[in-house]
């Protein structure tokens, strides 16, 4: 079993590659080789197979050509511009979350391998005028450049698969907390760094209103093992739509709060600050934070249990259980 994380320097792919190399099997096959790209060379987890990284830019279809020219059994497709770079920037979201996605799409058709692909996609391909909660067949609505490429790329997914080039399946992300690390671009940044920087002793900042806020939520945990649970799906068990959404809670900003200071303190909830970000508060007011998934459930997908399991998880996974405001 070879296996391919295209954008595997990132957090996700980071985990992803640490859960896979500490199974060693995928699709109940032992995994023989692992090999991560990103546009900077990814760390690389010890395993009892061989696991390499390297630099790629999914633009250069050449280099992708290339890639994929090796062989891979699965590919996990995780490389994007994130949601607010990508409203910043429309060219270079496009660029990568478009034309870079059809890159690999295209040249993995080329090959002539069909391999597994599974496709990162995301909430932000609902938002607007559109019933709550969302389930499986309601259409997509994006408001956001970045969900309008995401959905871009579900289409794709589902036409090369059903002309039998690729087996892929696309997976809808909820936003991911909490994430390690330092903020990035992404427009739901702050849904981590409200928890991550207070556990740690440090000041962040709330850019929305917190009663008034909600998201659809998702542990580390419960994302890498529904990718595992992705691609070992039988091809059949996905139906005519291989894109579904994964699960998650509704939590207000509010509600996080709340359990940061039962994680934390007092002290962990004195080192919010509150400086209402219109931009920010925009774009998250345009994705939808009600789902009903019971597509994914029905596939065996995992679900958190309430948001204070996922704090304690970070808590137990990225600061060894100790945190610095009690």
């Amino acid at each position: 079993m070879r296996i391919l994380i295209i954008g595997g320097g990132g957090f996700i792919g980071q985990k992803l590659a640490a859960r896979l190399a500490q199974d060693g099997t995928l699709r109940g096959a032992k995994i023989t080789a692992l090999h991560l790209v990103d546009v900077a060379k990814a760390a690389t987890p010890s395993a009892s197979f061989k696991v390499t990284a390297d630099t790629l830019d999914i633009v250069d279809r050449d280099a992708v050509d290339r890639l994929t020219a090796k062989g891979w059994d699965v590919i996990y497709h995780l490389a994007a511009v994130v949601s607010g770079q990508a409203e910043a920037d429309f060219v270079a979201g496009l660029r990568t979350n478009f034309f870079g996605t059809l890159n690999i799409i295209e040249s993995a058709r080329a090959s002539g391998t069909r391999p597994v692909m599974v496709y990162s996609s995301s909430v932000a391909a609902y938002g607007g005028e559109v019933p709550q909660p969302i389930e499986d067949w309601t259409n997509t609505n994006p408001q956001t450049s970045y969900g309008s490429q995401k959905v871009i790329g579900e289409l794709l997914l589902n036409d090369y698969s059903r002309k039998g080039f690729i087996d892929g399946r696309g997976v809808r992300l909820p936003t991911v907390v909490v994430r390690p690390g330092k903020p990035n671009a992404a427009a739901s940044s702050f849904y981590s760094s409200i928890i991550r920087e207070p556990l740690q002793g440090q000041p962040a900042m709330c850019p929305v209103d917190p009663e008034g806020t909600k998201g659809w939520l998702a542990s580390p945990r419960s994302v890498i093992e529904n990718l595992i649970r992705t691609a070992n799906l039988d091809s059949e068990a996905l139906g005519q739509n291989r894109c579904f959404n994964l699960p998650g809670i509704t939590v207000t900003v509010a509600e996080m709060l709340a359990a940061l200071k039962r994680a934390g303190g007092q002290a962990a909830l004195d080192q919010i600050d509150y400086d209402i970000d219109p931009t920010i508060e925009k774009i998250v007011e345009g994705w939808a934070v009600d789902f009903n998934p019971q597509k994914a459930l029905a596939l065996g997908m995992m679900v958190d249990a309430d948001f204070d399991s996922i704090v304690s998880g970070f808590i137990e996974d990225e600061l060894n259980g100790k945190i610095a405001a009690t």
